[in-house]
């Protein structure tokens, strides 16, 4: 159980860390192409979504699920790799 003090002080981080995002802008700074790749994975993970397959299609549904029957190795498997593990080819 967290003490008053830690409860505070995580807040406090997550208020810092939420800050800094926001003045850095760091997906702003990231090259074009890594933009552009980042802007495409997440328009597919949309379309997924919006076409409401039964089969998990995230990697953290994915990941969830190799939890669940007790993968190992699986915090270190990508979406695809997952994907290949469960059988959802």
């Amino acid at each position: 159980m967290a003490t008053t003090r830690q409860r505070r002080a995580a807040k406090q981080n997550i208020k810092k860390a939420s800050a800094a995002a926001k003045s850095k802008r760091s997906l702003a700074h990231l090259p074009k192409k890594t933009r552009t790749a980042l802007g495409k994975q997440g328009a597919a993970v949309a379309a997924r979504k919006r076409r409401g397959g039964s089969s998990p299609k995230t990697r953290r549904e994915l990941y969830d699920e190799a939890r669940r029957k007790e993968i190992r190795g699986r915090s270190k498997m990508g979406r695809a790799e997952l994907a290949r593990v469960l059988g959802h080819d």
